[in-house]
């Protein structure tokens, strides 16, 4: 079966990207770091909201809102693998670093919206690497507990969330 990307323009999306036969590189600071400044440098040239974000030791998931009139989210994520590949070496870090292929969503609605930053939130402790979400340093849910969107408590207990999130 063949993949067919959506593309809407001025439309959120939520990706799933994973490391290199899931290896942890994001257990190194060091990585967590570059995998920022790459997505800086590559917002400056080409604009883009990040809603919201988890990295994980093996993946991140993020939620994105493009500008009106650009869909170009796959040229983003090429220029963001690339500029953490090529300044992996300099940081000590391993250069075997992504695996080809992402995931997509196209957000269809708020409801879906809400449900996957749930999902990338709650990422942390679906996994068993934290006891809440508040207590995984690397991801945007205390952004949101500032903006009074969640409780500093949320994701602390068993969340239920649709099967179908983080599999599209």
């Amino acid at each position: 079966m063949k993949y067919r990307r959506v593309f809407n323009s001025g439309t959120s999306y939520f990706f799933t990207v994973v490391t290199t036969k899931r290896l942890p590189l994001f257990n190194n600071e060091k990585a967590v770091q570059l995998f920022s400044d790459a997505m800086r440098h590559v917002m400056l040239s080409h604009p883009f909201t990040q809603d919201a974000f988890v990295i994980m030791p093996d993946h991140i998931h993020c939620v994105w809102s493009l500008p009106k009139g650009d869909t170009d989210y796959s040229m983003r994520w090429g220029l963001i693998k690339a500029w953490f590949k090529e300044h992996a070496k300099s940081r000590g870090l391993s250069e075997e670093c992504w695996e080809s292929n992402y995931w997509e969503h196209c957000l269809s609605d708020d409801r879906d919206y809400q449900s996957h930053l749930e999902y990338i939130h709650y990422n942390p402790v679906k996994h068993g690497l934290s006891e809440s979400a508040g207590a995984w340093p690397h991801s945007s849910f205390r952004q949101y507990v500032a903006l009074g969107l969640y409780q500093h408590n949320w994701g602390s207990g068993k969340l239920f969330l649709p099967d179908t999130i983080g599999s599209e």
